[in-house]
């Protein structure tokens, strides 16, 4: 029996460790990113896994799961930037970003139990390169909302897409720690 919830908590507090890191680094100088260019950050993480998925390889020693953390990551700072816009200074301290990250994790973790629920976790049957698929989907419709300023017709917002890529790639990273615990790793 799984524990979803619980599996997904695992999986944000190695992105959240890494979040604080990265912030002790360089603190919170996202904060200048245009939420267009946070798609982009996005896109490029998705791309690399997809080819990495496809070519079976990496130059540069690094495989896909650190892409899929990134895109977490960089799927809550694109949700900040929506709610603050982006600023030409860093105007937020690390610990304000650290409460609006939790603040956007736990709505994206809210999101998917009721999806999760409605959907009777099928996502459980997918194929990790899937996710993958879907992610750079969900950055394509993003980018026409985002040429469109914002304005859909019938379909959801931006944050809906960012919360949906958060959540794609949470799912992969369950779907990895599982193999790695059954000693199926891919």
């Amino acid at each position: 029996m799984h524990n979803t919830s619980k599996q997904y908590d695992e999986v944000i507090a190695q992105c959240r460790e890494l979040f604080i890191n990265k912030m002790k680094d360089y603190g919170p100088s996202w904060r200048i990113l245009r939420a267009r260019s946070v798609t982009d950050q996005i896109f490029i993480k998705a791309k690399r896994i997809r080819t990495l998925e496809l070519n079976g390889e990496t130059k540069v020693g690094e495989g896909i799961w650190p892409e899929f953390i990134g895109i977490i990551n960089y799927g809550v700072i694109g949700l900040i930037q929506l709610k603050l816009g982006y600023s030409d200074v860093v105007d937020i301290t690390s610990q304000q970003a650290l409460s609006l990250y939790d603040e956007f994790i736990d709505a994206t973790k809210a999101l998917m139990i009721a999806k999760n629920t409605d959907y009777g976790e099928a996502w459980r049957d997918m194929r990790i390169s899937s996710y993958t698929d879907l992610i750079l989907t969900k950055i394509q419709r993003t980018k026409e909302i985002e040429n469109h300023n914002g304005a859909t017709l019938v379909s959801e917002g931006i944050d809906a897409n960012y919360q949906d890529m958060i959540n794609y790639s949470v799912f992969a990273l369950i779907k990895h720690n599982e193999q790695l615990a059954t000693g199926n790793s891919q």
